[in-house]
């Protein structure tokens, strides 16, 4: 690891965990940042991320990638930025590999169903069920429930994004376990792998969605900032087929918003003089991010991809179907409750909003594969329903 700059995420004065670490075992030499990510890592949220939906349903190819992959992915870029930024490579790792544990299956369309079915509960979100799933769900510890990520890990859960001035049920039960000071800026680290998040995904979702054929060459094109890229690449390798140069336009561009980070968050650093971690938190400002010129295109981007790709027929055909799978899931779990598994069904709580919010955080652990399974056991094959 690089040395810390002076506005880096310290571990060693990290302001602790939930609950007394005096009381973990301390194994071997790992500071606590780096104890968060191997958490993470070994936890069962996590493993389950290899079949959950990125863009296309997990089940449906072995080389698109799915939330594990993406991940993965996020936390190699996520590590690059923060090395070059002498930021704590580890505490920004543990959340770019976290950040999407929270996410139902079948993707944003699952996230949909479970909106509409807790909308007279406080409703769902898949940030906040990141942070529930990380302090409640997950269950290693012979003493407490969650994984007693640290404060700054928490944190930077809660508000990569920015403050958070109306908290959901589930982030403010969160905060009110161990106060985030939701209204203050994200460390550095928690800013970076928010925009990290946004490269490998803005990126790596062309590669599939040319792969499943979805998106062509010609529409790529029509962005002028790509067709200049794609121009300069096909000039660097004239005598190669084109159909062999995609993935050098995505290492392109994934460089290209990489140094615009760099360049543009150091600027920002040194503009609004930031000596601390404090003064990130007080900047009143997101400090790690694109240049204005640059977020602009890949708002542009991101229009594109969501006319062309995310809402494609096909696309939005399986994201239905997927809604439905859960819609349905919602309704059979709350009428016959003993349809759950035992472990889940015997803790069922009487009372709402407790016994939907339940019935949710069991739906949301659930991968595609298993959701379709589950769906399948209790109103047969969809296809015999058509």
């Amino acid at each position: 690891m690089t040395r810390l700059k002076s506005y880096a995420s310290d571990p060693a004065l990290s302001r602790g965990r939930l609950h007394d670490e005096k009381r973990e075992v301390t194994r071997g030499p790992r500071d606590d940042f780096q104890r968060d990510r191997d958490r993470i890592i070994h936890s069962i949220a996590f493993r389950r991320l290899r079949h959950k939906t990125q863009v296309f349903v997990a089940p449906d190819g072995d080389h698109y990638r799915v939330r594990l992959t993406h991940s993965l992915e996020v936390a190699q870029i996520g590590r690059t930025l923060a090395r070059a930024l002498g930021l704590n490579e580890d505490l920004t790792e543990a959340l770019c590999l976290a950040h999407d544990i929270g996410h139902p299956p079948f993707g944003h369309a699952g996230e949909d169903a479970l909106e509409e079915a807790l909308a007279d509960f406080g409703g769902f979100d898949h940030n906040a069920q990141t942070i529930r799933t990380l302090t409640l769900l997950e269950t290693p510890y012979p003493r407490w429930d969650g994984l007693n990520l640290t404060w700054e890990m928490l944190e930077g859960l809660a508000k990569h994004n920015g403050p958070v001035d109306q908290p959901t049920w589930a982030l403010a039960e969160a905060n009110d376990a161990m106060a985030l000071d939701l209204h203050s800026w994200p460390s550095l680290e928690a800013q970076i792998a928010a925009i990290a998040d946004d490269i490998a995904y803005d990126n790596h979702d062309i590669d599939d969605g040319m792969r499943a054929g979805l998106l062509t060459l010609d529409q790529l094109l029509e962005l002028p900032f790509l067709a200049d890229r794609w121009h300069h690449i096909r000039d660097r390798f004239s005598d190669v087929s084109p159909d062999r140069l995609l993935p050098e336009l995505i290492r392109d561009q994934i460089g290209l918003m990489v140094n615009d980070v760099l360049e543009t968050t150091q600027s920002r650093i040194a503009k609004l003089g930031i000596k601390s971690a404090t003064d990130v938190r007080q900047a009143g400002q997101m400090i790690g991010g694109f240049s204005d010129a640059m977020a602009e295109k890949e708002r542009v981007l991101k229009r594109f991809m969501y006319k062309n790709l995310y809402h494609h027929p096909k696309q939005m055909e399986a994201a239905e179907e997927g809604k439905m799978m859960i819609a349905d899931l919602v309704k059979a779990y709350r009428e016959k409750p003993e349809l759950m598994p035992e472990s889940w069904a015997v803790a069922l709580p009487e009372r709402e909003p407790e016994r939907i919010r339940y019935i949710a955080d069991f739906l949301a652990g659930m991968t595609d594969r298993y959701a379709r399974n589950r769906h399948r056991e209790i109103f047969g094959d969809l296809n015999s329903r058509n």
